[in-house]
């Protein structure tokens, strides 16, 4: 694969987390279908893999409109988040090249955020598990917006405590829903392929490289 060299526009960094930075999502959709099934969803896994965006609790509305009661839903989230934790933490690494491009990243004074529809329980465990904390000045969760992707609003509240223009931020995401908030918030991205197809973002005007993983992505000189 030839090596993408990312633009010299950009002063700031969004990234994802679940599917963009680590390779977890299958261990997310598994956890989810176990517990909806408990329920008598009777969803199909590759159902679970469609529905698997979004905030916690609005995955639960989806499903089971009415059903739960905030407190109810909060409960069945931590179970989920506990039962994808105990699964996946052996696991846990950041997606190959990664690392590396942080590294440097952060070397050169480039800021960078984490954008994420993940409740700060999940997103803590991969901060302090792979010690990443210095990296990133600022951390967005589910539990600091009031609506979670492809609505903008979580990418631009990353660009707001960055002190970044929207336009000066590029986002890494994994996801079409993801890739739409970038849109819609006025941010290119670079779409790291996992569990999505080349044909899903086609509708997309503002990705400017999809790769599999960060070994072939590079910053500017």
């Amino acid at each position: 694969m030839d090596t993408f060299r990312i633009p010299a526009d950009y002063e700031s960094f969004l990234f994802d987390l679940n599917g963009t930075m680590i390779d977890d999502m299958h261990y997310h959709v598994k956890a989810w279908h176990d517990i909806l099934n408990r329920l008598g969803a009777n969803i199909t896994m590759e159902k679970m893999k469609e529905e698997c965006y979004g905030k916690n609790d609005e995955l639960l509305e989806r499903t089971f409109p009415g059903r739960f009661s905030g407190e109810e839903k909060r409960r069945m989230s931590f179970e989920k988040e506990r039962d994808y934790q105990a699964a996946f933490v052996h696991e846990l690494k950041l997606i190959e090249g990664l690392d590396t491009l942080i590294r440097q990243a952060h070397a050169r004074g480039i800021r960078m955020a984490i954008g994420s529809a993940a409740i700060m329980f999940n997103i803590d465990f991969v901060l302090d598990n792979l010690s990443l904390r210095p990296y990133f000045s600022v951390v967005v969760s589910a539990d600091d917006v009031s609506r979670s992707k492809p609505d903008p609003e979580t990418f631009l509240r990353c660009a707001k405590l960055l002190g970044s223009a929207p336009a000066n931020c590029l986002v890494f995401e994994d996801s079409p829903k993801g890739v739409e908030s970038a849109q819609r918030a006025g941010m290119d991205a670079i779409v790291i392929l996992g569990s999505h197809e080349p044909r899903e973002f086609e509708q997309f005007e503002n990705i400017l490289h999809m790769a599999p993983d960060f070994r072939f992505i590079e910053l500017p000189h």
